[in-house]
């Protein structure tokens, strides 16, 4: 069988996306202005089609596609290098970003890339048979970052994500591991970003540097660790 799929996404103006996509290493292999503006660009096996569309608002777009790959490290390091290259830095909030590196709770290593035009491109890597999401785990801590994970990054509601994250520090006679601790403040600060919120983002990521750490619980949170990095950068 030789069928393909092809993902057609809409933005306001072709050149700011082929710009970000030339960024990221894509290569412009088709262009038109008229009858209606239309683009293509790939790199290696990854090939998307972009869409002129008057009136579009790209903060408002729930556009988004999956890209699997068998190197999600390596995709995700390139894309920051070359961001950081093109920026001065890894733009982590707004128009466009790129977000974490994490292991999901359902079988798959994956980060997510917003272009421009607001598309999300997800891009993963299978790591377990089983693509059902887990259980929620039953204690606290570990219980509020599964949730507040899920919100912050599949279902996009960073509000809701510091909701949870904010309730769950403020219990008093249960503290967190330092490990804990770490991953909770550094995606509060992540969503701190994300709404705009920079006192409570700067907050939270001080609080998250002072965390003591032996050098396996480092190893055990270094997707963590070089997301608060990014984010302090």
């Amino acid at each position: 069988m030789g069928e393909k799929t092809v993902p057609m996404l809409p933005c306001r103006t072709i050149r700011s996306v082929l710009d970000f996509y030339a960024v990221l290493g894509f290569e412009v292999t088709f262009q038109q202005k008229s009858p209606n503006p239309y683009a293509v660009v790939e790199r290696g096996g990854i090939q998307l089609h972009f869409f002129g569309m008057k009136g579009y608002e790209p903060a408002e777009s729930y556009s988004t596609c999956y890209i699997q790959t068998d190197d999600v490290d390596g995709l995700h390091d390139a894309f920051r290098t070359r961001l950081k290259a093109a920026y001065g830095r890894v733009p982590t909030r707004g128009l466009p970003r790129i977000g974490p590196l994490k292991d999901t709770s359902y079988g798959v290593r994956q980060f997510l890339v917003t272009d421009p035009g607001g598309n999300c491109l997800r891009i993963g890597q299978q790591t377990s048979q089983d693509q059902h999401h887990r259980r929620a785990p039953e204690e606290t801590f570990s219980r509020a970052l599964h949730h507040a994970s899920l919100l912050a990054d599949s279902r996009d509601d960073p509000a809701s994500a510091a909701r949870i994250i904010d309730r769950v520090l403020r219990i008093e006679d249960e503290p967190p591991t330092p490990v804990q601790l770490l991953r909770l403040l550094v995606l509060r600060a992540d969503v701190a970003g994300r709404l705009g919120d920079e006192e409570t983002a700067m907050s939270a990521l001080t609080k998250a540097a002072a965390v003591h750490l032996t050098a396996q619980e480092r190893e055990s949170v270094r997707d963590d660790l070089e997301r608060l990095e990014e984010l302090r950068g």
